[in-house]
């Protein structure tokens, strides 16, 4: 079964933060588990997340809680080997609102928690693939914002560690 892959030793980079403000809008705010912080990037076209992992994982599932206005509307996941180039692992469009959304692998559990998670008010998105990857990059290329901006309250990544 699939569990958090996000640890202590987990090294994350984002692309920008709001005003330069790491204390108020840093990007730690995406992994604390509380519904009143998150990371709030700066305007720009493209902004990312990267997750460096201590050891080689198989990423099945990412998790993504955008705040509605500020939400990544096409964006792309992407992960490598160390020392390696990226290679897109899916795209997926999440929805303009404030919910948890929750991406699954292709397959039988995806047909059977969509529509269940139709109920909880969550939208899952497929992820292509059985890479073994240490970093994952998750790029936000566009935004439901005039400006670019993006804002994360929730972000785990989901799968096993090889």
């Amino acid at each position: 079964m699939a569990a958090s892959l996000i640890c202590s030793e987990t090294v994350s980079r984002v692309s920008s933060v709001l005003n330069r403000d790491v204390k108020q809008f840093g990007k730690k705010h995406m992994f604390d588990s509380n519904e009143e912080t998150c990371w709030n990037s700066d305007q720009g076209a493209t902004q990312w997340v990267l997750l460096e992992f201590p050891q080689e994982v198989r990423v099945s599932e990412v998790r993504v809680q955008f705040q509605g206005g500020f939400t990544g509307s096409t964006c792309r996941i992407e992960g490598c080997q160390k020392d390696k180039a990226f290679t897109k692992l899916a795209d997926f469009y999440p929805e303009d609102k404030n919910s948890l959304q929750i991406s699954f692998e292709i397959g039988l559990y995806q047909a059977v928690c969509c529509s269940v998670l139709s109920l909880t008010h969550t939208h899952s998105f497929p992820i292509h693939g059985d890479a073994l990857v240490h970093r994952v990059k998750i790029v936000f290329e566009n935004s439901t914002d005039f400006f670019g901006r993006v804002i994360v309250y929730t972000l785990d990544v989901l799968g096993d560690k090889v």
